[in-house]
């Protein structure tokens, strides 16, 4: 089994290195440690003194130099827009107050289906698609000194 040594953006991935690829949901591209086969059953250990986020198209450097491509497995999701600027960011603030994972782009959001959630952002009035693709959420930002308390 190789380890990974560092991982590689998409932009610094050199095409002829690759030697396998691995297909991975978004929380198994969040992690600090863990054991990967790929496609073509090379084993490799990623293990990192803090946890890395793994993007579709990433590579994962070996110790031979070798590439191992990292793929986002297509999941369930939900792509949310809006008629306006201002009702897109009033839908995210409501998703962002159930802490849920999104994933952003240009002129809508995406997150995981919950029948729930949708039936909320229907509600509030988002035009809502049901996809499959990779889901990219948004990094998790450092909660400082920040008492997470709701209630009054």
């Amino acid at each position: 089994m190789q380890r990974v040594t560092a991982v590689r953006g998409a932009a610094e991935v050199d095409p002829t290195r690759i030697i396998d690829r691995v297909v991975l949901d978004a929380d198994d591209r969040q992690r600090r440690r863990i054991v990967l086969t790929g496609e073509r059953g090379t084993r490799l250990l990623l293990d990192f003194e803090r946890p890395v986020t793994l993007r579709d198209g990433d590579g994962l450097a070996l110790e031979d130099g070798a590439i191992v491509l990292v793929a986002g497995q297509a999941e369930p999701l939900v792509e949310i827009g809006a008629g306006a600027p201002a009702d897109l960011v009033r839908l995210a603030w409501h998703i962002g107050n159930r802490h849920t994972d999104a994933q952003f782009m240009d002129k809508v959001f995406r997150i995981r289906r919950d029948h729930v959630l949708e039936e909320m952002l229907k509600g509030l009035g988002a035009r809502t698609t049901i996809i499959e693709a990779p889901f990219e959420p948004e990094p998790i930002a450092p909660h400082g000194g920040h008492q997470h308390d709701h209630g009054a």
